[in-house]
């Protein structure tokens, strides 16, 4: 909306004072004659702005005018401009909400908190990756967020890690979850709540029915049950490792991806040539796939079972391959 950005831009020139119109045409998104034409507008209702020409011009505002303050302190200031949910709500298509927010909070902000709120800002980083995960692809996302804001019903086309193709099937959204950077659409198909990773959803279509949404759901709650649910039915693979020097940095790197919630690399025993590690994957599957990735340089000690299953798999893996050629 127009008014909406001539606030915008009035915020602006109150906290640069001065700034080129090109600048400002970057931070709105619109051209520079959109620029101009807004400026004029100002003017025109009486707001003291003027264009300059040439070197050090640009759009300005006169000393002395200034729109109410909001009275936000500088610690006040920080919590909003270091608010680390920034990735997040780009992922629901929000961020050029929040740039237009922070814009007006900042113009009337004491100058002294917005200094102290982006110094905050060089000195803290968020990385919602865990180490050896690519970026989740959420195309999606913002169509989902209108769903559970509007408590609508949705078709999702869904393709789980356990099925060959994607299906459509009816959901009932609750809400979005962001799990250290993985988005996560907790839903209700058939009055079942579960759980649909958002990289996984291929398609989305908003039908004009209301969804059927407790009147007293907990959607943190029942996150919480869930995830319990789901860990509790993966009891997780104990590994005992005796793992090359060489290789143990690498090979905690690549492990610390796939444990088990809660667990953590015990070392057991040492020698200038190795270390004995006690670990517990999150399933068998993984864990063999990093012991024998890392052969010769990490060899499975125990348990006798998980050492009958690497085996297992060195033999299959040995009979595709070594076969004699067709």
């Amino acid at each position: 909306m127009r008014a909406d950005r001539l606030l915008q831009l009035l915020l602006l020139l109150q906290r640069h004072r001065r700034l080129p119109a090109p600048r400002l045409a970057e931070l709105l998104e619109v051209s520079v004659r959109t620029v101009l034409r807004d400026m004029e507008a100002l003017s025109t209702a009486g707001v003291p702005v003027y264009t300059e020409r040439g070197r050090g011009g640009g759009c300005v505002l006169m000393d002395g005018f200034t729109v109410d303050a909001t009275g936000l302190t500088p610690t006040e200031a920080q919590a909003l401009f270091a608010w680390t949910g920034r990735d997040s709500l780009a992922d629901l298509g929000l961020s050029r909400a929040l740039t237009s927010a922070l814009t007006k909070v900042a113009a009337t902000t004491p100058e002294s908190g917005i200094q102290q709120a982006e110094s905050l800002g060089k000195v803290v980083v968020s990385d919602r990756r865990r180490w050896f995960n690519a970026a989740d692809e959420v195309p999606h996302l913002p169509l989902l967020r209108e769903a559970c804001q509007r408590r609508r019903r949705v078709e999702l086309l869904y393709q789980s890690a356990r099925d060959r193709e994607a299906t459509w099937r009816t959901v009932d959204p609750y809400g979005l979850i962001d799990q250290a950077g993985v988005w996560y659409l907790v839903a209700a198909r058939d009055r079942d709540p579960r759980t649909y990773r958002a990289s996984r959803i291929q398609g989305v279509q908003l039908l004009d029915e209301p969804a059927d949404v407790p009147e007293d759901l907990d959607l943190g709650q029942l996150w919480r049950d869930l995830r319990s649910f789901f860990e509790d039915a993966m009891p997780g693979q104990p590994v005992r490792v005796l793992v090359a020097t060489g290789a143990e940095d690498l090979f905690r790197r690549v492990a610390t991806v796939q444990l088990a919630p809660g667990s953590v690399i015990a070392e057991s025993a040492r020698t200038p040539e190795s270390v004995e590690l006690e670990l517990t994957f999150r399933v068998t599957r993984a864990a063999v796939a990093a012991v024998v990735t890392f052969a010769p340089d990490v060899r499975v000690l125990g348990p006798p079972d998980f050492v009958d299953e690497v085996v297992r798999t060195v033999e299959r893996a040995a009979a595709l391959y070594l076969r004699p050629p067709s």
